[in-house]
């Protein structure tokens, strides 16, 4: 496992430490009321945010892929780790992030970082949407100071308790997160440098301390005095029967968390026209997500969000991203008694603002405008993570995506008889010059456009098969437009081949590379033979001529070669070295 640091540091100088400090405290001082936020929507004690703030922040900077990348708690694991939490309890989520680690760890050791640009776009927004929508919905209790809510799994259950909690709402509450909505919205208008979650936190929590006194439910109230210093160490307790109990919570915290923070690094990359790791991304995520369960943290990915405002405060290293953890811990020991007075009002206000912000609302629009494929896997996508859960919705998000798209490109697959255009410059062919009075009965031309794959391959086979009933001489397969073939196509382009060989030949031009591979490795360029191979149309076009059946052609009024005209006469033999740029 290389974790250098090469090119990580190069000429870094003094006045980049000074941006970096600068850039890490602002994110710091962010990331403190975000990690509290996080922490509480996803079902656990506030105070385990801020350690995996400090602990995950510290160690994605130190051996992650990006240069910018800010790591800790995030929005997108929320309904995830509440529904584990429910289901299993806090102490098998720290199981199952430490496994979500391992698993990372692999797939940046077996070099799986690529394979994330392959997850369609209407998967990612579709599933991020709902995730907003799902944390959205879930402040409106603490929004409202509805009491007596019973927090469930599904979304249909959590609206029922909000509307029969409806009557409990408290007037202060609303007051106190109106304040704190009110203070987000304004500052970056007045105060752009400002942190307005930061600020909102704390106008709203002193407006409630002084104004209404113990009316609203405070983070003091609802979960007992935020400690002043880091849990001690304690490594999970892991058996087989909860590995196998956990592993499938595991593998989606681990698929969202390379989701999540490759996304943020490739944000990090067009901010600032750099390139990240993706393998060594995932590696130090991994890291990162083995140790912070020890300190009774919980699983952590890159933050986009807090990412950006890294780069737009200066940052030129990863010390910015060590520096945001240490301030978070400075801060932990320093005022965290202070934090027990927040009230939960406040904080339902700064995670609707991250829902609203991670929506993608845009996007999602404009892809329903489209009315494609997309826009129904999109909605699908979306509509099972609100109402069933995330893993279903991922899965069948790409099953369905995955299924389209292999029907477009089998739609997308072409097979058309051609012919030589007489009034070409350079007699290229086309399909518009084969009629039933212009249709050569010895040789057979056919352009193949488009891959040969599982989703093709039968029409193909049927097209070809279907047009060449009267049996000619010679098949000629343009496959200059066949970037790539599966062992499907080529067992029906060995079907056509064994059919047709017992009676006539079988010449391809122009085919590429990887179909030229796969052929050779299954013995069919044998069975077909390296000279009915050519680079150009042109060339085995001149060979077929040579092969063909003279008596045949004598009277024959097809006309379909520049040749055609002597041989239908029987007069002097044709001239083949006529040069033919058949492409």
């Amino acid at each position: 496992m290389n974790m250098k640091f090469s090119g990580r540091f190069t000429g870094y100088s003094w006045e980049g430490f000074q941006k970096d400090l600068l850039s890490g405290l602002v994110v710091g001082v962010i990331a403190i009321p975000l990690g509290m936020a996080f922490a509480i929507a996803s079902g656990v004690k506030p105070e385990y945010g801020i350690y995996t703030t400090i602990i995950a922040g510290i160690l994605i900077a130190l051996f992650g892929g990006s240069r910018y990348q800010i790591g800790g708690p995030t929005g997108a694991f929320i309904p995830i780790l509440f529904g584990i939490v429910l289901t299993y309890g806090y102490e098998n989520l720290l199981v199952a992030g430490f496994m979500a680690g391992i698993i990372l760890l692999l797939m940046g050791l077996f070099k799986l970082g690529s394979l994330i640009k392959f997850i369609p776009k209407p998967v990612t927004i579709g599933f991020t949407s709902g995730i907003a929508v799902i944390i959205f919905s879930g402040q409106i209790g603490n929004f409202l100071g509805l009491t007596g809510i019973e927090r469930h799994e599904e979304f249909v259950l959590n609206m029922r308790e909000l509307w029969l909690n409806l009557p409990s709402f408290n007037l202060f509450s609303v007051i106190t997160a109106l304040i704190c909505l009110l203070t987000i919205l304004l500052t970056p208008r007045i105060l752009p440098k400002v942190p307005g979650p930061l600020v909102g936190l704390i106008v709203s929590t002193v407006a409630a301390v002084i104004l209404f006194p113990g009316q609203v439910a405070t983070v003091g109230s609802a979960y007992g005095e935020i400690p002043n210093t880091l849990p001690g160490f304690q490594f999970p307790e892991i058996t087989f029967d909860k590995i196998q109990l956990l592993l499938g919570p595991a593998l989606v915290i681990a698929i969202l968390g390379s989701i999540e923070s490759l996304l943020s690094a490739v944000v990090a990359d067009g901010m600032t026209k750099s390139k990240h790791d993706s393998n060594r991304e995932l590696m130090g995520q991994g890291i990162a997500n083995v140790i912070t369960p020890m300190f009774g943290g919980i699983p952590a990915t890159g933050a986009i969000a807090r990412t950006a405002t890294n780069i737009k405060n200066g940052a030129v290293s990863p010390f910015s991203g060590i520096i945001h953890g240490l301030a978070v811990l400075l801060i932990l020991l320093m005022f965290a008694p202070l934090a027990s007075s927040i009230p939960l009002a406040s904080m339902a206000p700064i995670l609707m603002v991250v829902a609203w912000n991670m929506s993608e609302r845009h996007v999602f629009v404009h892809v329903l405008k489209t009315k494609s494929t997309d826009s129904f896997v999109l909605l699908v996508t979306f509509l099972l993570t609100v109402f069933l859960d995330l893993t279903t919705a991922v899965g069948v998000g790409l099953l369905l995506a995955i299924v389209l798209f292999v029907k477009r490109m089998s739609e997308a697959a072409e097979v058309s008889q051609v012919l030589p255009n007489p009034q070409s410059a350079n007699k290229r062919v086309e399909a518009a010059m084969v009629t039933e009075e212009r249709d050569c009965p010895q040789i057979s031309i056919f352009t193949i456009d488009g891959p040969l794959f599982f989703g093709a391959a039968q029409t193909f086979e049927q097209r070809i098969m279907k047009t060449i009933d009267y049996r000619p001489e010679v098949l000629l397969l343009r496959m200059g437009q066949v970037p790539f073939m599966d062992t499907t196509g080529e067992a029906h382009l060995a079907s056509i081949v064994e059919d047709f060989s017992k009676h006539g030949i079988v010449l391809i031009s122009g085919i590429k590379k990887q179909p030229m591979e796969l052929l050779e490795k299954t013995g069919l360029l044998s069975k077909i033979g390296t000279a009915h191979f050519f680079n150009h149309t042109g060339e085995a076009i001149d060979f077929a001529l040579q092969y063909i059946n003279r008596q045949k052609c004598l009277g024959c009024q097809h006309f379909a070669f520049s040749e055609c005209t002597a041989l239908s006469a029987g007069t002097d033999k044709p001239n083949y070295a006529e040069e033919r740029v058949l492409l």
